[in-house]
């Protein structure tokens, strides 16, 4: 069989594509790149907010038009929208051939020679895959440390599409990484819905620092790259590891979602401003180099334009060298649903405004980045990120002569305009 893969969504479930892709690889079936050259295409959906679901949706809508015009013999979807409307998906698609779980994905392929849904629970336990390629670049990975979530923010829909925290045994994640590692992979990006929560169900406490320091001692490791930190949980202890190495991206994904009390109560976010603040200030001390990455959502019910202002005046102040902004979706089942929303008018100019002040905060950050010499990563000969740049997710930056893919190397800033820079290659 020749199958494409449609993967949506975040890094996490790119994972779960990958591993399902391998074990399809490893039966004799043949991976595609268009999708009219394929017999089966498989959708791996997202399904957390309603962009998220309209996109999924508008997918399922391409894959069958396809075999209806007898391009492709059979579609099955997969995935968080699948966890999340379970029978819905069928019902509203009765055209597919198959709707399976994610826990389904380890038997993909028995399950893909089935017809109908597919809906078991989510597996309990977390654990190596037994079989896993990249569908990135061949030297940059995710390795997902752990999945779900136990934090139940209430705008959030991942514990219901996830289940509650798993973690993959420490041992486990080891030998992954060694794996990627012998497989040519130079940047391996740790992912769960919250790193800093890695080892809490298995250990009893956060075991990440043990963790990081594990990985540090093997052989032939490029860089380590720490996504998705929880504010309060990410320790002095783990700043003072990155900033002792150079194995460890100087650089952190700490999703804030806002700064004022009053929403992040609401939001249950389990956090408050003053611990906020004492992480970042901790984080920018230890590690003074350090490349900060956010999210923030506007316009969740209740916000006020004292909260937004105090919002605004934090992203000024904080400096972050990457942020999303997200206006609030109401999702059912979520405990902010029920509350008072904020019309979409103003959620709308409130992230208009949030978006024109980080505009102006890059323009400073490049001003003081030109001339300095930063590490970075070749994507391509001519193209790849700073160590400020997450994959797929942050900038890029193009350089002034080719360099070799996947190599990291130093270089000096020579153009920089908002999120496109120039970089010259410096001599080793």
């Amino acid at each position: 069989m020749k199958f494409y893969v449609i993967s949506l969504g975040c890094p996490k479930n790119l994972t779960n594509s990958e591993e399902f892709s391998a074990r399809l690889l490893a039966k004799g079936h043949k991976m595609v790149f268009s999708p009219e050259k394929a017999d089966e295409i498989i959708i791996n959906t997202c399904g957390f907010i309603a962009s998220a679901v309209k996109e999924a949706k508008e997918e399922i809508r391409f894959a069958l038009d396809l075999k209806k015009k007898g391009i492709v013999k059979k579609v099955a979807v997969t995935g968080c929208l699948v966890e999340r409307f379970k029978e819905q998906v069928a019902s509203e698609f009765p055209d597919l051939d198959t709707v399976f779980s994610i826990t389904a994905q380890e038997n993909i392929e028995d399950i893909i020679k089935q017809r109908g849904s597919i809906l078991s629970p989510l597996a309990s336990t977390l654990h190596i895959p037994e079989y896993k390629m990249s569908l990135t670049a061949p030297h940059t990975a995710y390795l997902k440390v752990a999945d779900g979530c136990n934090n139940r923010c209430a705008y959030c829909t991942i514990p219901f599409i996830r289940g509650n925290y798993r973690s993959k045994p420490m041992k486990e994640i080891v030998q992954e990484a060694k794996l990627m590692i012998e497989n040519g992979v130079k940047e391996i990006s740790l992912i769960a819905q919250d790193t800093t929560s890695y080892g809490m169900e298995l250990y009893g406490q956060p075991k990440l620092l043990e963790l990081l320091e594990k990985l540090l001692k093997l052989k032939g490791l490029g860089r380590l790259r720490i996504m998705y930190g929880y504010p309060h949980r990410v320790t002095k202890e783990i700043a003072r590891l990155m900033a002792g190495t150079d194995k460890i991206f100087h650089y952190i994904d700490i999703p804030l979602q806002h700064i004022a009390d009053p929403v992040l109560t609401r939001m249950n976010r389990h956090c408050n401003a003053a611990q906020i603040r004492r992480t970042l200030d901790m984080l920018k001390t230890e590690v003074p180099d350090i490349s900060l990455r956010t999210n923030f959502i506007v316009g969740f019910p209740g916000e006020t334009k004292k909260d937004f202002n105090e919002l605004k005046k934090f992203v000024k102040e904080y400096e972050f060298d990457n942020m999303g902004v997200f206006e609030y979706f109401r999702e059912k089942g979520t405990a902010a649903y029920a509350m008072e929303q904020v019309p979409a008018r103003v959620k709308h100019e409130r992230a208009r405004e949030l978006e024109e002040v980080q505009s102006r905060v890059i323009d400073k950050i490049n001003k003081r980045l030109m001339g300095t010499v930063l590490e970075a990563i070749a994507d391509g000969p001519d193209f790849g990120r700073t160590y400020k740049d997450a994959p797929d997710i942050d900038g890029k930056v193009t350089f002034t002569r080719p360099v070799e893919t996947g190599r990291i190397f130093k270089a000096r800033v020579v153009a920089a305009q908002g999120y496109e820079r120039e970089l010259e290659p410096l001599e080793e």
